[in-house]
């Protein structure tokens, strides 16, 4: 009767493998085993979506820095849902949008 492959084994059986062979299988693994990780938003979110973003949570979610979010900010590209004193805060489903239309 064949058993369960587990956790343990593998990394015995990586142990033994020689350098090239483990670069290669971790190649392979992150190549083929992380496709589908592309989350919807509602997944990464969920009942957070109507809470606003600061701008540093706004420029981690577009992927940019904090002083390109303030840029664009400066010039109009992004703006600011709300100004609570000296604070900016933006819309979730706002920046959703232009991160798709940016290809951001």
């Amino acid at each position: 009767m064949n058993q369960p492959f587990t956790a343990e084994d593998l990394y015995v059986e990586m142990k033994r493998m020689g350098s090239s062979e483990r670069t290669r299988f971790f190649l392979m693994l992150t190549s083929n085993a992380f496709r589908e990780d592309d989350f919807t938003h509602e997944q990464v979110f969920g009942d957070l979506y109507r809470e606003p973003f600061s701008v540093p949570e706004a420029a981690q979610y577009l992927e940019i820095s904090v002083a390109t979010m303030r840029r664009y900010v400066q010039s109009g590209r992004i703006r600011p849902s709300q100004i609570v004193g000296r604070s900016q805060l933006f819309d979730a489903m706002y920046l959703r949008s232009f991160k798709r239309n940016r290809g951001l």
